[in-house]
């Protein structure tokens, strides 16, 4: 098909939008340039054929209601939620933790959803911005969005285009230290036309152009006059969704009640919600399979072998859902007991004594036995091992990398490397090959330490364990020096996962920034995104190309994005573990996304977090506890 080398996404966008070519045919010339059948679907829901007669099947699908009929709001009573990661704070601009931006999900909300199959939902506009409707230009460097009418913060106050505008300007103000500061800061700039409507325009095309405004990560919206009066969106937020906080008490509990000034006049079904955080992955397991004390347990590592049994007494379910997170050694690139500037560890400028050498990560990426971890510990096939830094996006997983267990080859390569053993460590010109090795405290993950404690010291290596509480292994606090963020361990491991179906802002984890201002230090409040402090040349330049906007067509793009996650790999700047599907336990009364809609990934969230559709959760039968 000749037409195909002229084709860019957004040609055949186009083209779609004014009916010249069908929904079939934008499938098959889009799947050509390598677009994920996701993202096509996105567009094909979106995009309406002018002068056509809509179908069905093009509507913009609603988030799964079902149970919802002839209820009233709060008549479901108390939602009782368990997060063992127990929440910090509710404020998704300076989170780093998932469990924070969940907390902050029931409350705060972004004008777009990702829904399961990577479309959008307009959640607070009335409309998706496409080219044929006039939001979307045709170069992609502007968008108009148009407001949902009529929308109220829980205090009664309007939402307009001004909290949208005030929102760009708090997350790129440099002295909030936001972990959301790159996504927002690629827009050129932003305009409340009037109270309804929001012009944005960007520098150069922007094939990510919905990312400041969608999703839980960085979508989430904030109300001018709640900030400017002096409240503090961590512990006291107010937003437009369907709850609105009673009690914060940090590290433990948050309770909710349902907003009063929600849009939809019947939900959400349930007057409250009881989120408590603590406890281990077993332990919430137990209390909403077997004792049925707890409603929905997120999260939920556990082996195989362990919840099988919790199932036998018919309460509820455990899910595995096939997802994008990745479980991965993370290596620190600066030295974690090395003082810099104000005392800080971890300096960027201060190198690791030893994990600076290829050598030494290459070993280590060799050394461990990968297989064996996901079959002992993990769900397969919701769970599977990788060998790339993006998963769940199939347009994006790398061809180009592999990975192997050979223990005999990892000591050979440091052998020749000049790491010789003394005693059982290996060392040279004084340093020692001793690990410390930090990660948070659930059962799966002491057992991988284990196994890779064992991998490691069969090799030469000296490990020592560290565990941390959860709930202080992913805070954001600026003086927590546990948290994943000050990285003052050699290595840890955690999941962390694509939040968008064209993952720029993801890739931003390995960016070094101009002047170095991405890595994670003192001087920005240890929010930058590169809490490796990795450095490479070639990543950054190519990182910039995506950054410059000379990248216009999508198939480009992709195959930077690829090469992006192949530096990543090919350099051992990490050593992927396993591709980590969502994982949630459920009580038999609850209705929601996956129960509504027959779908796993309903539930599971998909790329929004797991409580995008919680208005629309509901309660089959009452439950007498």
């Amino acid at each position: 098909m000749a037409h195909q080398a002229q084709d860019t996404l957004a040609s055949l966008v186009a083209l779609l939008s004014t009916g010249r070519i069908s929904r079939r045919e934008f499938i098959a010339r889009g799947t050509a340039l390598g677009v994920a059948f996701g993202a096509l679907a996105m567009f094909v829901r979106n995009v309406q054929s002018v002068g056509a007669a809509p179908h069905p099947q093009d509507a913009t699908p609603a988030p799964p209601a079902v149970g919802l009929d002839g209820k009233t709001r709060g008549q479901d009573g108390e939602l009782k939620l368990l997060l063992w990661q127990a929440p910090t704070h509710m404020s998704p601009h300076v989170s780093s933790g998932t469990k924070d931006y969940l907390a902050g999900s029931l409350v705060v909300e972004p004008l777009l959803h990702y829904l399961p199959d990577g479309s959008f939902w307009p959640n607070l506009l009335t409309e998706v911005p496409t080219m044929a409707n006039g939001g979307l230009s045709e170069d992609l460097t502007s968008v108009t969005l148009r407001l949902m009418p009529d929308v109220v913060w829980s205090d009664g106050e309007p939402f307009t285009a001004d909290d949208v505008v005030f929102t760009h300007e708090w997350v790129t103000d440099p002295a909030n230290n936001t972990t959301n500061f790159g996504v927002w800061s690629t827009i050129g700039s932003i305009t409340a036309v009037d109270d309804l409507t929001v012009e944005v325009t960007y520098p150069q095309t922007a094939l990510g152009w919905f990312e400041p405004f969608a999703g839980y990560l960085s979508g989430p919206i904030y109300p001018r006059h709640h900030v400017e009066a002096g409240a503090d969106m961590m512990s006291e937020p107010i937003g437009t969704g369907p709850y609105m906080v009673e009690s914060f008490s940090p590290n433990d509990q948050i309770i909710y009640v349902a907003n009063p000034m929600y849009r939809e006049a019947n939900k959400p079904a349930f007057a409250r919600v009881n989120l408590k955080g603590g406890g281990d992955p077993t332990s919430v397991a137990q209390s909403v399979l077997q004792t049925g004390d707890w409603d929905y347990a997120w999260n939920v590592i556990i082996e195989p072998e362990v919840v099988a049994p919790m199932q036998e007494a018919g309460i509820g379910a455990f899910r595995v859902a096939a997802g994008a997170g990745l479980e991965r050694i993370n290596f620190n690139f600066s030295d974690p007991d090395l003082e810099g500037p104000e005392g800080q560890r971890s300096y960027w400028a201060n190198p690791h004594p030893f994990l600076t050498d290829p050598a030494v990560r290459q070993a280590i990426a060799l050394a461990i036995d990968r297989e064996l971890i996901v079959n002992r510990f993990y769900a397969p096939p919701g769970d599977r091992n990788s060998s790339n830094l993006i998963n769940g996006i199939p347009v994006l997983d790398s061809p180009n990398t592999s990975w192997t267990f050979d223990p005999e080859q990892a000591a050979q390569v440091l052998d020749d490397a000049g790491w010789l053993l003394n005693g059982d460590v290996r060392e040279k010109d004084g340093v020692q090959l001793d690990l410390r090795y930090s990660t948070s405290i659930n059962s799966v993950r002491q057992k991988t330490q284990q196994v890779i404690k064992a991998n490691l010291e069969a090799i030469g290596f000296s490990v020592t364990l560290e565990q941390v509480d959860a709930a202080i292994f992913f805070d954001s606090a600026v003086g927590n020096e546990q948290n994943l963020r000050h990285f003052y361990s050699d290595i840890n491991v955690y999941t962390n996962s694509a939040g968008s179906p064209v993952p720029i802002d993801y890739m931003q984890l390995f960016y070094a920034g101009p002047d170095d201002s991405n890595m994670a230090q003192a001087s920005n409040g240890w929010s930058g995104q590169n809490v490796y402090r990795y450095r490479n040349a070639e990543y950054d330049a190519l990182y910039e190309r995506v950054l410059s906007g000379e990248i216009t067509d999508i198939e480009e793009l992709n195959e930077v994005l690829i090469q992006l996650n192949d530096i990543v790999i090919n350099d051992n700047a990490i050593v992927p573990l396993v591709n980590v599907g969502n994982k949630y336990c459920v009580h038999g009364s609850l209705i929601h996304g996956d129960l509504a809609t027959g779908e796993d990934n309903g539930g599971a969230g998909g790329l929004d977090g797991v409580f995008w559709n919680i208005a629309n959760w509901s309660r089959s039968a009452p439950v007498d506890r």
